[in-house]
């Protein structure tokens, strides 16, 4: 068996005090992506998501995979806050 670990960290910093970091990592044959956002050093939510194995194998050749975390956005409407909890 092959054994392959990876880790990849990017930060992409905004105006204002906005970051968002995106990570993926994979270990023992199973891995994950996550992406965080944080607003001035406070985290405001992160989601975190299996990968495939076909992107585990397109990784671990080195190839690039356009819309890796396409899946992984926050959507506004979900959000449950005090005034919009019904």
């Amino acid at each position: 068996m092959n054994k392959f670990d990876y880790k990849n960290v990017e930060i992409n910093s905004q105006s204002g005090g906005k970051k968002i970091v995106r990570k993926v990592s994979i270990k023992n044959g199973k891995g994950y992506k996550s992406v965080t956002k944080y607003h001035k050093n406070k985290k405001q939510g992160s989601i975190k998501k299996m990968l495939d194995s076909a992107h585990i194998q397109m990784i671990s050749v080195g190839k690039f995979i356009p819309g890796l975390f396409k899946d992984c956005q926050f959507n506004k409407n979900t959000r449950k806050t005090r005034k919009n909890r019904k």
